[in-house]
């Protein structure tokens, strides 16, 4: 065979092939490519809009913690002023407290000193009787001499 036959014959089935994917399967392929490319693209705007998302509800979530945050600290501080108005309240109560239980115990150490007077007064008095009647060698009549003897308790 010739070879410029057999170049002929191949250049023209080469053109053939060309001519025939050109046809019937380029269109498929740059198809099958477009779609890919916005496949490719809608992701991508889509991936930028979960980004964006994304960052938004950072914030949002980062505020809420701030705000969060606030309320902690203010719930904090009325506990502590709470606390603090309890303490002085009961610090208030207990003062009160002691200043009657001391006003309680001078009424009673008062009444068993004016208790104690009074014994006391009795005693001198019966012993002052027993002096003078020793004195006297006579017996004396404490009915008698009630208010003597009356007068010499108060003295004493």
């Amino acid at each position: 065979m010739n070879p410029n036959l057999t170049l002929v014959v191949q250049g023209l089935a080469f053109f053939a092939v060309v001519w025939l994917v050109m046809k019937f399967g380029w269109p498929h392929i740059i198809g099958a490519i477009e779609e890919r490319q916005n496949r490719i693209a809608e992701g991508l705007s889509q991936a930028d809009k979960a980004r964006k998302e994304l960052a938004d509800a950072d914030a949002r979530v980062a505020e809420e913690i701030k705000k969060a945050r606030v309320e902690a600290t203010s719930i904090v501080d009325k506990a502590q002023q709470q606390a603090a108005q309890i303490i002085d309240k009961a610090r208030q109560d207990a003062i009160v407290e002691a200043t009657k239980q001391k006003a309680i115990a001078a009424a009673d150490i008062e009444a068993q000193a004016h208790k104690a007077r009074e014994e006391l007064r009795g005693k001198v008095a019966a012993l002052a009787v027993a002096g003078a009647e020793k004195i006297l060698r006579r017996e004396i009549d404490a009915n008698a001499h009630k208010s003597l003897l009356d007068q010499l308790v108060t003295e004493i």
